[in-house]
């Protein structure tokens, strides 16, 4: 479990009176994220906990376990602090999650009042007591112990800056025990809710009981996916995921009484949750009767989609698109269009099937915000893996400068994949040199949250996978498109062996969207057991998630004494033609291995087919051989 301090409300007094509280904080999270805390942090640290502590104490709850920047499972969210002790009426443990906030004043935003206005924020945030209540919906759904125990949990927001005056608004909400907020002004109110709460007692073993928890595991995306359309909400969101889900549904409900539109971009790396936003808000507006469609441009994603959400209500089918179907669409026809895996957009939609009266040359991101009143964007930056993808925030907010229309752009930073370690991934971005090649690729630290292995070989990637599979987990192996891609048809006797690899061979995926052979169609490939055996390309893993990955890193890049380099020839993809830029293929490829390398939910084992490129691999990350049966998350 992560947290970055845990101790009694007294013992944190005492380190707050002798001055070291903040500097235990800033040395833990240097050491457990990688990088040190910013300057906002930091004041939070320095003016924030005081406050809280000091309120314990006041009430006479110093025994009180106090766990600092609580890390909420599978997810780099945390808690600013979580209050772990007995109930003074049941005896009970009892826990409360605390928001605390440094705000003056705050009002409730005019549109939703789960949104709200802080005058030195440049748009809409979400409503505190919102914030605290999901962080108690999300504990309930993802820690054992609490789940066992519902009624020990609750939640409030503590604005010990704020006057009522300044805040009182933001309760329209309503508040519950999940959910509430005290203020500087009511300071003897807030300690009577924290007695009312905790006993003056020890919560040592509350606290162990609470961290010592399993966490359950994530609910993947395509297994609820049907639930979240048809029926109910099935995922909790979080901070910026609910921030973007309610400026979405503000701006619908806006642009129906005004007559207006808006464009909402949604930008966030693999696993912040984009694609749990987009079926969120896609699953609520058809719930409600508005019209709303989803498009990708991914192919295996949306004919999963509409595989598996439409399972029982072919209606729903209907509801999943490809970004080239509203060429000919009307002018705001939709209420809303929810463009997933947006990186994907490309120039214009036209195609060698086009029709000639449908060929104007219209970019394709024009095309789609047009056709609804609330274009919603969803995209990852580093995730453009074709030449003429061209989805990034500046295209599209330009694109929308240029047609007149307002835009709001909203940044997620949150890591729901991967174990929940924003580790892991700014590793891959060091890894890869995405954002510049800097010192150089990284040592992986492990974090207690992701596994991350080399393999000295294939045989050796898949029989450690094969182990995980028998313990129960999913897996999949990828690579990078560095082998030829034979045709099968449905009269071939054997799936042609294409990636071969010394004494080791294996099938690619399927193409096309007929089983052969009892292999899935490419589309289900990563969602079918049937998958396992054939080794996936970065088109038909993209968008999509498995417990453990293995990924082959092959000829197409490599390390060289210092630097990795890339060799287009190396490289099958017929995407990449003789006018495709050498810098161009550069970032596709290293694009390509960050996407594979960020599809697994606890681990992944990598293998490079050169030498030194493993060599330089097994100085970064400890080999699979030396770890036997890996930790699970």
């Amino acid at each position: 479990m992560s947290l970055l301090f845990r101790e009694s409300a007294a013992s944190v007094a005492a380190r707050l009176l002798e001055g070291s509280l903040t500097l235990h904080l800033i040395e833990n999270f240097a050491h457990r994220y990688r990088h040190r805390p910013g300057a906002s942090e930091r004041r939070s640290w320095e003016r924030s906990i005081p406050a809280l502590v000091n309120a314990l104490n006041e009430a006479g709850l110093g025994e009180v376990e106090v766990l600092l920047e609580y890390g909420l499972p599978l997810t780099s969210k945390r808690v600013d602090a979580v209050l772990a002790g007995v109930h003074p009426t049941t005896g009970d443990p009892s826990y409360v999650l605390v928001e605390l906030k440094q705000w003056s004043a705050a009002y409730p935003d005019e549109e939703n009042p789960a949104l709200c206005r802080v005058d030195s924020y440049p748009r809409s945030v979400l409503n505190p007591i919102e914030q605290v209540r999901d962080y108690c919906a999300y504990l309930k759904s993802f820690n054992g112990a609490v789940e066992r125990m519902p009624d020990s949990l609750a939640g409030v927001a503590f604005l010990h800056n704020a006057g009522e005056a300044g805040v009182a608004g933001l309760r329209a909400v309503g508040e519950n025990r999940l959910g509430r907020l005290y203020t500087g002004d009511r300071r003897g109110a807030f300690l009577d809710f924290l007695r009312s709460r905790l006993a003056p007692a020890p919560g040592a073993d509350a606290a162990d009981l609470l961290i010592d928890a399993k966490a359950r595991p994530s609910k993947q995306l395509m297994s609820v996916a049907a639930e979240e359309v048809r029926d109910r909400e099935q995922f909790v969101l979080l901070a910026e995921q609910r921030e973007a889900y309610e400026l979405v549904m503000s701006a619908v409900r806006e642009s129906r009484r005004s007559n207006g539109k808006r464009v909402v971009v949604v930008t966030g790396g693999p696993g912040s949750g984009k694609s749990v936003i987009a079926l969120s808000i896609l699953g609520e507006l058809y719930r409600r009767g508005e019209t709303a469609l989803h498009a990708t441009g991914s192919q295996s994603f949306t004919k999963t989609m509409r595989r598996v959400a439409g399972r029982r209500k072919p209606v729903v089918r209907d509801l999943f698109k490809y970004f080239n179907s509203f060429q000919a669409a009307e002018p705001n026809e939709l209420d809303a269009l929810i463009c997933d895996e947006a990186h994907r957009l490309r120039k214009t939609s036209a195609n060698r099937w086009t029709k000639a009266e449908l060929r104007t040359g219209r970019p394709q991101v024009e095309e789609l915000i047009a056709a609804a009143r609330v274009p919603v964007f969803l995209l990852d930056r580093h995730q453009v893996v074709r030449p003429g993808e061209m989805g990034t925030p500046e295209e599209i907010l330009a694109a929308a400068g240029r047609m007149g229309v307002e835009s709001v752009l909203v940044e997620l930073d949150g890591q729901y994949r991967c174990g929940g370690s924003a580790a892991y991934e700014r590793w891959v971005v060091g890894l890869l040199g995405l954002e510049g090649e800097g010192d150089g690729p990284p040592v992986w630290e492990p974090d207690g949250r992701m596994e991350v292995l080399t393999a000295e070989s294939p045989r050796e990637m898949e029989e450690f996978l094969l182990a995980r599979r028998k313990e129960g987990y999913g897996a999949r192996m990828t690579a990078g498109y560095c082998w030829k891609w034979s045709k099968v048809t449905p009269k071939t006797t054997e799936l042609p062996a294409d990636v071969v690899i010394g004494d080791w061979a294996r099938p690619w995926n399927l193409q096309g969207d007929r089983s052969v052979l009892g292999a899935p169609p490419s589309a289900l490939w990563a969602t079918e057991d049937a998958g396992f055996g054939q080794v996936g390309c970065v088109y038909t893993a993209q968008g999509f998630e498995y417990d453990w990955a293995g990924v082959i890193i092959g000829p197409d890049l490599v390390w060289r004494t210092d630097r990795w380099v890339v060799d287009r020839t190396a490289s099958k993809d017929s995407t990449f033609t003789s006018t495709t830029p050498d810098e161009d293929v550069d970032r596709l490829i290293r694009n390509t291995y960050k996407v594979l390398l960020t599809r697994s939910m606890i681990g992944t084992i990598i293998h490079s087919t050169d030498p030194e490129t493993r060599e330089k691999l097994h100085s970064l990350i400890r080999p699979a051989a030396d770890v036997g049966t890996p930790a699970m998350v």
